[in-house]
């Protein structure tokens, strides 16, 4: 029998409290009924829900490391619109984000030299352990970031400019303050996102 751990146990447990009181959502329909999408970061301070407001049914919600406009969150957001009716597009990344705190060239060198968890003092990540690396890390564009407004605005154009993204779909830029829960707009990103069809 394989055990499972804590964490395992309390998922399943917080599911089927959750499952039992389902009700309506079964009748919801497959596309978000306020029509609108959020791309934004995993951060796990960051609730999409609350900050923006939504229930279940009401938006697409995108998420990865740093919220940025790789190639599969703009796949993701292109099939959100042509076949889900999502009409404007937020992306919306946050202050104090972890993506600031790296390069491709730091987390290549970690992944080479081990893969367990690394450690990081506020100042220099290290490994605890060493050896059974890969180098298939430094191969890995890991969309890093210094300046948070300015990937913001990056995000935003290279959506903008994606020859899959119709001109219509308006594309807004926000920052997350992690310390206030306000979103603060990025007029910039905004502005490069607006629609022209």
């Amino acid at each position: 029998m394989t055990t499972r751990s804590t964490v395992f146990k309390e998922i399943v447990s917080a599911n089927e409290k959750y499952a039992s009181d389902f009700g309506d959502k079964s009748k919801l329909a497959l596309p978000p009924a306020r029509r609108f999408a959020i791309l934004t970061c995993m951060d796990a301070r960051l609730d999409p829900a609350k900050y923006a407001g939504l229930a279940e049914g009401d938006a697409h919600v995108i998420r990865n490391a740093g919220g940025r406009a790789s190639d599969d969150a703009i796949r993701s957001l292109v099939i959100s619109h042509k076949l889900l009716g999502t009409n404007e597009w937020f992306v919306i990344h946050h202050s104090d984000c972890g993506m600031q705190l790296f390069t491709n060239e730091i987390i290549g060198n970690l992944l080479a030299d081990d893969l367990s968890t690394a450690q990081f003092d506020g100042k220099k990540w290290s490994n605890p352990k060493h050896g059974g690396g890969s180098v298939a890390g430094k191969f890995i564009h890991w969309h890093t970031f210094e300046d948070n407004t300015k990937s913001v605005v990056e995000d935003v154009l290279r959506i903008r400019t994606h020859p899959l993204v119709p001109k219509h779909v308006p594309i807004y830029g926000f920052i997350y303050d992690v310390k206030t829960g306000h979103l603060d707009e990025v007029t910039e990103a905004t502005a490069a996102g607006k629609a022209t069809g």
